[in-house]
């Protein structure tokens, strides 16, 4: 009755995979998600916009700051994730695009996040090649959480913080299963 999905990177291909995990886990008839993030060291914006969209109704899921002003990125409503109970997994290898994902889902409330502080990549670099084979990168931009967290230098304190098992047990998605099932007995 718990569905799993882990996204490893955002590239062009998790939005469609995602909505396809999402419609087989449902037409399962899962009750609860878990979606892990871990070591995702992100990617493209609009693919972590549109993940986060399957999972929030509405809101800001993230602001954009840049010389110009600020510009937010709304939820659109009806995500095939949006009215599952959720836990997201991050760890140190949670950046980027990840931190996008799971900031809006932290800060929406929408899930609570279980694992390590996540990496803390949020801004966007111009890169320009220099004649001596370097390059001049420049910030261009900065990515803030829909509560005007910056991700950058700081990433994401997870609800529920655990530490890596040294003989490899998954504590994180323990928890997870642990909480999921609190919740779907009504005593979360």
């Amino acid at each position: 009755h718990l569905g799993y999905v882990q996204i490893i990177r955002f590239t062009s291909r998790p939005p469609e995979e995602l909505r396809t995990a999402l419609t087989e886990l449902r037409e399962s008839n899962v009750q609860a998600l878990v979606l892990d993030l871990r070591n995702n060291a992100g990617g493209l914006l609009q693919e972590s916009i549109t993940v986060s969209d399957e999972f929030i109704g509405d809101g800001v899921l993230v602001y954009e700051r840049d010389m110009q002003g600020e510009t937010p990125y709304n939820a659109s409503a009806g995500g095939l994730g949006a009215d599952l109970p959720l836990v997201v997994l991050v760890n140190g290898g949670t950046a980027s695009g990840a931190e996008i994902v799971a900031g809006a889902i932290q800060d929406s409330g929408r899930a609570p996040l279980i694992g390590q502080r996540t990496y803390g990549k949020g801004t966007v670099q111009q890169i320009f090649p220099l004649s001596d084979g370097s390059s001049l990168h420049v910030t261009a931009s900065e990515w803030f959480t829909p509560a005007q967290q910056p991700l950058e230098g700081q990433g994401l304190i997870p609800d529920y913080v655990t530490e890596p098992d040294p003989d490899g047990m998954d504590v994180e998605l323990i928890e997870a299963v642990r909480l999921l099932e609190g919740i779907l007995a009504g005593s979360p």
